[in-house]
């Protein structure tokens, strides 16, 4: 069982840590999340959770967890994103804005990342 998500701005990108094996990894993906935005020099809204309760959660289990939250988007959304690829941590940014103002939805995203030969979502 993973905790609830607490204390997290509606407007914020989430970001859950599951895997908690090797540290120099993690602060790799964090950093850019925590970085302004290349564009522009926007400040970073996300809402990073770092707790080992989470460790070993399957997507399943944490979007089951988030799923509660009325700020998340819909089930159909995960799912047209969910094994669609990888993501670098820097575009989170670019998902995250274009989510937020609903430029763009999750199969964007997903078409995105299947169209790069190695599967990654990079950017819009």
């Amino acid at each position: 069982m993973v905790p609830a998500v607490t204390g997290r701005d509606e407007f914020d990108a989430l970001i859950i840590r599951t895997d908690f094996s090797d540290e120099t990894a993690w602060q790799g993906v964090q950093a850019p999340l925590l970085a302004p935005w290349s564009i522009g020099g926007y400040e970073p809204h996300v809402h990073v959770i770092n707790d080992p309760a989470w460790a070993g959660a399957a997507a399943d289990d944490v979007i089951a967890a988030v799923s509660a939250d009325d700020e998340c988007y819909s089930d159909e959304e995960f799912e047209a994103y969910s094994g669609s690829g990888r993501t670098l941590p820097i575009a989170i940014h670019d998902i995250h804005a274009n989510l937020s103002i609903a430029d763009l939805d999750f199969a964007d995203v997903a078409e995105a990342a299947r169209a790069d030969a190695a599967g990654i979502f990079r950017s819009f």
